[in-house]
């Protein structure tokens, strides 16, 4: 790892980032219909309490990243089969999230580039990031903060100046009860975005005051599901459910409505911004932590000197993950992404155990050996 602290502001602002990522280009939630809000704010609730778990864990091992301590709590042979299984996990979302990307820039304004030249071009920059550091990635992230929220407050403000916002398309609230929201938390929301903060278990090492880990992540995913939620209600009340439902990136058709005084529209330039920051970080985020846990995994001294064949590597998987972007979606909403997700997420619990429990072993032993000696 490389010998660097990130201030508590900064971990919080890279969470914020990386919490809206992708989740703002695809939309979330639409299982559950114009109840998708709804969903979304369970599985803010849900995040919070897994990023809890995850915090816990990280406290056994402040100065470790999750592929070091996994060995020390599983033993070397399985240890290390599960941190390979993190690696890939890492590599495999951070290829799904540059390709969301990629088809993203082609139907807003690039649709006679070919999505290699697209994803290219982010890689590139991602990848330069990484090899700088991620002391540069969290100063970034503190720096473009501030222009997350002048972009985001403005347009909210113009899209209720529009007089776009009907809240009666989200009426009747629960009109088929919760069975669809629940089965979306569960099959959905739950997993993605919240439950991707299990990445954070090689970052927050890196931390400088340890003791703010837990208040600054659950902060973060207060705000960052506060805002998803907020963006899902103002889709549905701008599109209406079935516009909703059948659009590829419901955001981008809501911004585009915006028209004020006949003259202030086509303001989804804006918007590409927004989004384009997010997927920068959260891409890197994943990236670099198959970075530092490969590098510490098979003894490199120097993660640098794995950054561009990584960096090809990610290119192509997330070219060949899919045939189509109908492809992509279908699988990344099918029942095997839950699958793909639910072990690497939810197995920190197991591992909490686990260490507590030898943490119990040991402190029965050094009491032993004080009363003997």
């Amino acid at each position: 790892m490389e010998n660097i602290k990130i201030s508590t502001k900064q971990l919080f602002f890279l969470i914020i980032f990386f919490e809206h990522g992708s989740a703002l280009v695809v939309g979330l939630g639409g299982g559950a219909d114009r109840d998708a809000w709804i969903a979304v704010l369970l599985g803010m609730l849900s995040g919070i309490c897994l990023f809890f778990l995850y915090d816990r864990l990280y406290k056994y091992y402040p100065d470790e990243p999750l592929t070091s301590y996994v060995q020390k709590i599983l033993g070397p042979f399985l240890g290390r089969i599960v941190a390979v299984m993190y690696l890939v996990y890492f590599l495999y979302i951070s290829a799904r999230v540059l390709r969301d990307f990629g088809e993203f820039l082609i139907a807003f304004s690039y649709v006679d580039t070919p999505l290699f030249i697209i994803s290219t071009l982010m890689m590139m920059t991602m990848v330069y990031a990484v090899y700088k550091g991620f002391e540069v990635i969290a100063r970034t992230g503190e720096l473009f903060f501030a222009l997350l929220y002048l972009l985001a407050i403005p347009g909210f403000i113009l899209i209720i100046a529009s007089g776009l916002v009907d809240l009666s398309n989200l009426k009747p609230i629960l009109e088929n009860g919760w069975k669809p929201v629940l089965k979306t938390l569960v099959t959905s929301t739950i997993y993605f975005p919240f439950g991707e903060m299990v990445v954070f278990l090689m970052l927050l090492p890196y931390l400088k005051d340890k003791s703010k880990s837990t208040i600054a992540g659950i902060s973060a995913i207060l705000l960052s599901g506060i805002n998803l939620t907020l963006t899902m209600v103002i889709n549905i009340s701008v599109l209406g459910l079935d516009l909703f439902e059948r659009s590829q990136f419901p955001l981008l058709g809501t911004i585009q409505r915006i028209e004020v005084a006949n003259f202030l529209e086509r303001l989804d330039v804006f918007f590409m911004v927004y989004l384009i920051l997010g997927g920068f970080f959260k891409i890197s985020i994943f990236f670099y932590a198959v970075l530092i846990g490969t590098a510490e995994l098979f003894k490199f001294k120097d993660y640098k000197k794995l950054t561009y064949p990584f960096g090809i590597l990610l290119l192509l998987l997330s070219m060949s993950i899919a045939s189509s972007y109908p492809e992509h979606i279908k699988e990344g909403t099918g029942h095997n992404i839950i699958m793909i997700h639910i072990v690497p997420q939810m197995l920190p619990l197991l591992l909490l155990v686990i260490a507590y429990i030898q943490k119990k072993i040991r402190k029965n032993k050094e009491h032993k050996s004080t009363r003997l000696s």
